[in-house]
């Protein structure tokens, strides 16, 4: 049985500004070997979120955060770690994802981020944080953080509170 679909953790409705601030504050509890599986639908912000993460983790102004849909994954360098950000919205299953090698860089040092992991099916790995957004109204999107595996349910303090911070704006 898995425990973890208890654990879920939500935001208001969030202008992009402070969809940013999310992001930054996130990636504050990200750990080398993280996998954190982005979900919503096409415009919802996923890349964003990402770039916003990318600050928050120490990347340089000069590797400019944009989303890797043709080249399936971007690699980039912070201060402590690295982020390997995947877009697997071009493939079809855990069989296309395992034959592009991305499944390589979950044994990586660095973060994996990953835009449409429903393809990555079996090959899911067993720690990692879904994130999903939803358009709340046009300029407002509402996150949800769901931990899943030993790893992430460790954080889940941390998690509820930012989630509370973002409730009481």
């Amino acid at each position: 049985m898995d425990t973890t679909q208890h654990y879920r953790f939500e935001t208001l409705p969030l202008p992009l500004h402070q969809l940013c601030r999310f992001g930054e504050k996130l990636a504050v509890y990200i750990k080398s070997g993280d996998v954190l599986l982005l979900h919503g639908e096409l415009g919802t912000g996923k890349t964003t979120l990402v770039q916003c993460m990318a600050l928050g983790l120490g990347i340089s102004d000069d590797q400019y955060v944009s989303s890797p849909s043709y080249a399936l994954m971007h690699e980039y360098e912070g201060v402590n770690m690295s982020i390997y950000h995947m877009d697997l919205y071009r493939l079809n299953d855990a069989d296309d994802v395992e034959a592009a090698g991305l499944l390589d860089y979950f044994n990586e040092k660095g973060a994996c981020i990953i835009e449409w992991p429903d393809r990555l099916g079996r090959a899911c790995p067993e720690n990692h944080l879904n994130v999903t957004l939803v358009e709340a109204e046009p300029a407002n999107r509402k996150i949800y953080l769901q931990p899943h595996g030993p790893d992430w349910i460790e954080r889940i303090p941390q998690l509820r509170k930012l989630c509370a911070e973002f409730q009481n704006l």
